[in-house]
């Protein structure tokens, strides 16, 4: 449950009118829970067919402008475009005065923080690094989960307040994070959940290579109380042969891993190092069953550059 005042849209009197500059699967989403929450989307950009098909599910009714347009006609522009082009596309606005004092320039890169909207600033701008630490499909499903979804939130010291108000009242819970904290929060973030959906994948296609009909359903309690327990007990979590020690197992594992899915070796490999490692640090694994099984890691890795 949120432990930030969730505020009456009505208690508030100064609505704003919002913008988008870049319809991908995230603009669109904010936009819309903006707009529960009493803001109004006034124009959006986006290039791609797909883009703009996001735009009219779930912004119908709001013309789709240039970027330049957008910032004509909105007091908070979301800037939500690839992490890439974020500097490139400030520097662009600013310099052709599309920037107008007192107006809320807002991005959702997770790499960056508030100095990467500096040009926005100096054009009189006000600059906000709102970043939702959540997947998105690009349907209206996602403005239901940003209940309760925490934003990584940098900005001025000044803009504190509206930047984790404006995440409140999207339904978010709105987490601080410092200039330079942005590059290891954002890494934290693609470790987690990017490297999960491809674990997840490899593992349904090995299950599907050893003949099980129903991967998802043979995972998703497996997964599911996994992340339950990590989230709960951290490395107390660890199970599995690894944290064992079972070297034999884990020998058996790189040999039928080489023989059918040879890309996935290296991953492997990897993960149960740094699976060891951790199991060893807290206790778990036994430092005289470790010396077996990270030899055996060891010789994977060798027959890895064969």
């Amino acid at each position: 449950m949120s432990t930030f005042p969730q505020p009456d849209p009505k208690d508030r009197p100064a609505r704003l009118t919002v913008g988008v500059v870049g319809a991908g699967r995230v603009g669109p989403a904010l936009a819309a829970a903006l707009q529960l929450a009493g803001h109004r989307p006034v124009a959006v950009s986006g290039v791609s067919d797909a883009s703009r098909r996001r735009a009219a599910q779930l912004l119908p009714d709001v013309p789709l402008v240039t970027p330049a347009q957008v910032l004509e006609r909105a007091d908070l522009v979301l800037l939500t475009v690839p992490d890439d082009a974020l500097p490139g596309l400030v520097e662009g606005l600013a310099d052709t005065g599309s920037v107008r004092p007192g107006q809320l320039i807002a991005h959702t890169s997770g790499r960056y923080g508030a100095r990467v909207l500096d040009p926005a600033l100096r054009a009189g701008g006000l600059p906000l690094a709102l970043h939702p630490a959540m997947t998105f499909t690009g349907t209206a499903v996602d403005v239901q989960r940003l209940a309760g979804c925490s934003f990584g939130v940098t900005a001025p010291e000044e803009l504190r307040l509206a930047a984790e108000a404006l995440v409140i009242e999207m339904g978010g819970e709105p987490e601080w994070i410092e200039e330079a904290a942005r590059p290891l929060y954002h890494a934290a973030l693609a470790l987690g959940a990017n490297h999960l959906v491809t674990l997840v994948a490899e593992s349904m296609e090995l299950l599907r290579a050893a003949g099980v009909e129903a991967p998802d359903r043979m995972l998703g309690p497996l997964l599911g109380a996994a992340l339950d327990n990590a989230l709960r007990s951290g490395d107390a979590a660890l199970t599995g042969p690894v944290a064992r020690g079972d070297a034999g197992t884990v020998a058996a594992h790189v040999a039928e891993l080489r023989k059918h899915a040879p890309q996935t070796v290296a991953g492997y490999l990897a993960m149960a190092r740094a699976t060891a490692d951790r199991a060893l640090a807290h206790g778990l694994l036994k430092p005289e069953l470790a010396e077996d099984l990270l030899g055996v890691l060891a010789n994977g890795t060798e027959g890895d550059a064969r």
